[in-house]
Protein backbone atom coordinates (compact mmCIF):
# COMPACT_ATOMS: atom_id res chain seq x y z
CA UNK A 1 0.00 0.00 0.00
CA UNK A 2 1.04 3.20 -0.96
CA UNK A 3 0.94 6.42 0.98
CA UNK A 4 -0.94 8.08 -1.55
CA UNK A 5 -3.61 4.80 -0.80
CA UNK A 6 -3.34 5.32 3.28
CA UNK A 7 -4.22 9.11 2.85
CA UNK A 8 -7.37 8.37 0.69
CA UNK A 9 -8.51 5.58 3.48
CA UNK A 10 -8.10 7.82 6.04
CA UNK A 11 -10.00 10.45 4.27
CA UNK A 12 -12.92 8.46 3.28
CA UNK A 13 -12.44 6.95 7.33
CA UNK A 14 -13.14 10.45 8.26
CA UNK A 15 -16.11 10.71 5.45
CA UNK A 16 -17.58 8.37 7.08
CA UNK A 17 -17.35 9.38 10.77
CA UNK A 18 -18.30 12.74 9.21
CA UNK A 19 -21.79 11.26 8.51
CA UNK A 20 -22.69 9.45 11.44
CA UNK A 21 -21.81 12.52 13.83
CA UNK A 22 -24.38 14.94 11.41
CA UNK A 23 -26.77 12.79 11.49
CA UNK A 24 -26.45 12.17 15.27
CA UNK A 25 -26.51 15.79 15.47
CA UNK A 26 -29.24 16.26 13.19
CA UNK A 27 -27.74 18.59 11.21
CA UNK A 28 -28.60 17.45 7.71
CA UNK A 29 -26.71 20.07 5.98
CA UNK A 30 -23.72 19.22 6.77
CA UNK A 31 -24.70 16.11 4.65
CA UNK A 32 -23.61 18.57 1.47
CA UNK A 33 -19.97 17.74 3.06
CA UNK A 34 -19.85 14.02 2.56
CA UNK A 35 -22.53 13.21 -0.20
CA UNK A 36 -21.99 14.57 -3.67
CA UNK A 37 -25.06 17.09 -4.89
CA UNK A 38 -26.69 14.01 -7.10
CA UNK A 39 -25.90 11.28 -4.54
CA UNK A 40 -28.49 8.34 -4.79
CA UNK A 41 -29.54 7.03 -1.27
CA UNK A 42 -31.32 4.25 -0.08
CA UNK A 43 -32.84 3.94 3.17
CA UNK A 44 -35.81 1.17 2.52
CA UNK A 45 -33.77 -2.33 3.91
CA UNK A 46 -35.36 -0.04 7.45
CA UNK A 47 -38.51 0.97 5.82
CA UNK A 48 -37.43 4.16 5.14
CA UNK A 49 -36.97 6.00 1.67
CA UNK A 50 -34.60 5.89 -1.26
CA UNK A 51 -33.96 9.35 -3.30
CA UNK A 52 -31.13 12.08 -4.15
CA UNK A 53 -29.66 13.87 -1.86
CA UNK A 54 -31.78 17.30 -1.84
CA UNK A 55 -35.13 14.71 -1.51
CA UNK A 56 -33.43 12.77 1.35
CA UNK A 57 -32.18 15.74 3.27
CA UNK A 58 -35.98 16.93 4.27
CA UNK A 59 -36.74 13.34 5.01
CA UNK A 60 -34.27 12.80 7.25
CA UNK A 61 -35.05 15.72 8.93
CA UNK A 62 -38.74 15.01 9.72
CA UNK A 63 -37.49 11.23 10.39
CA UNK A 64 -34.53 12.18 12.93
CA UNK A 65 -36.82 14.92 15.05
CA UNK A 66 -38.91 11.69 16.06
CA UNK A 67 -35.63 10.49 18.01
CA UNK A 68 -34.21 12.46 20.48
CA UNK A 69 -31.02 10.52 21.41
CA UNK A 70 -29.65 8.43 18.50
CA UNK A 71 -25.97 7.07 18.38
CA UNK A 72 -25.10 5.59 15.12
CA UNK A 73 -21.68 3.87 16.01
CA UNK A 74 -19.76 2.29 12.90
CA UNK A 75 -17.32 0.21 12.82
CA UNK A 76 -13.93 0.17 10.76
CA UNK A 77 -15.13 0.21 7.31
CA UNK A 78 -13.70 -2.21 4.34
CA UNK A 79 -12.46 0.38 1.32
CA UNK A 80 -11.15 -0.25 -1.38
CA UNK A 81 -9.38 2.63 -3.37
CA UNK A 82 -9.49 2.38 -7.41
CA UNK A 83 -7.40 5.56 -8.63
CA UNK A 84 -10.51 8.36 -7.79
CA UNK A 85 -13.22 5.96 -6.54
CA UNK A 86 -13.49 3.72 -4.12
CA UNK A 87 -15.70 1.34 -2.47
CA UNK A 88 -16.68 1.10 0.91
CA UNK A 89 -18.85 -1.02 3.44
CA UNK A 90 -19.06 -0.56 6.82
CA UNK A 91 -20.77 -2.05 9.50
CA UNK A 92 -23.74 0.08 12.32
CA UNK A 93 -25.16 -0.37 15.35
CA UNK A 94 -27.45 2.58 16.26
CA UNK A 95 -29.43 2.53 19.65
CA UNK A 96 -32.48 5.16 19.03
CA UNK A 97 -34.21 6.73 21.89
CA UNK A 98 -37.89 7.75 21.15
CA UNK A 99 -39.80 10.45 22.25
CA UNK A 100 -42.05 10.69 25.30
CA UNK A 101 -45.03 9.15 22.96
CA UNK A 102 -43.41 6.01 22.87
CA UNK A 103 -42.60 6.20 26.37
CA UNK A 104 -38.95 6.96 25.58
CA UNK A 105 -38.23 3.39 24.67
CA UNK A 106 -35.14 2.90 22.93
CA UNK A 107 -34.50 0.03 20.47
CA UNK A 108 -31.81 -0.74 18.71
CA UNK A 109 -31.24 -1.56 14.54
CA UNK A 110 -27.84 -2.50 12.78
CA UNK A 111 -26.57 -3.17 8.67
CA UNK A 112 -24.28 -2.45 6.79
CA UNK A 113 -23.71 0.23 4.49
CA UNK A 114 -22.58 0.10 1.11
CA UNK A 115 -21.05 3.09 -0.66
CA UNK A 116 -19.60 4.31 -3.87
CA UNK A 117 -17.18 6.83 -3.64
CA UNK A 118 -15.56 9.85 -5.53
CA UNK A 119 -12.53 11.68 -4.99
CA UNK A 120 -14.17 15.70 -5.74
CA UNK A 121 -11.74 18.96 -5.89
CA UNK A 122 -13.45 19.13 -1.90
CA UNK A 123 -12.23 15.84 -0.92
CA UNK A 124 -13.82 12.43 -0.91
CA UNK A 125 -17.29 12.39 -1.06
CA UNK A 126 -20.59 9.43 -1.38
CA UNK A 127 -21.91 9.39 -4.88
CA UNK A 128 -24.10 6.01 -3.72
CA UNK A 129 -25.50 4.52 -0.64
CA UNK A 130 -27.26 2.15 0.40
CA UNK A 131 -28.31 0.35 3.43
CA UNK A 132 -28.09 -3.74 2.48
CA UNK A 133 -31.25 -5.25 3.04
CA UNK A 134 -29.96 -9.04 3.95
CA UNK A 135 -27.65 -6.99 6.82
CA UNK A 136 -30.52 -5.20 8.65
CA UNK A 137 -31.64 -6.11 11.74
CA UNK A 138 -33.93 -4.58 14.21
CA UNK A 139 -34.50 -5.38 18.59
CA UNK A 140 -36.73 -3.78 20.45
CA UNK A 141 -38.82 -1.86 18.27
CA UNK A 142 -41.98 -0.15 20.65
CA UNK A 143 -45.16 -2.44 18.67
CA UNK A 144 -46.50 0.90 18.12
CA UNK A 145 -43.82 2.42 16.29
CA UNK A 146 -45.37 4.66 13.44
CA UNK A 147 -43.90 3.99 9.93
CA UNK A 148 -41.42 6.33 8.57
CA UNK A 149 -42.22 9.56 7.04
CA UNK A 150 -43.53 9.05 2.91
CA UNK A 151 -40.86 11.20 0.83
CA UNK A 152 -41.77 14.35 -0.65
CA UNK A 153 -42.08 15.69 -3.97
Amino acid sequence: MDVQELSDIFEIQKLLTRYVFAIDDKDVDRLDQVFTPDAAIDYTAAGGVKGSLPQIKPWLKESLSRYPKTQHLIGLPDIVVDGDTARSRVMLINPMQCGPELRNDVFLCGCVYADKLVRTPEGWRITHRVEEAQNFWFKDVPPDMPPAPPLEG
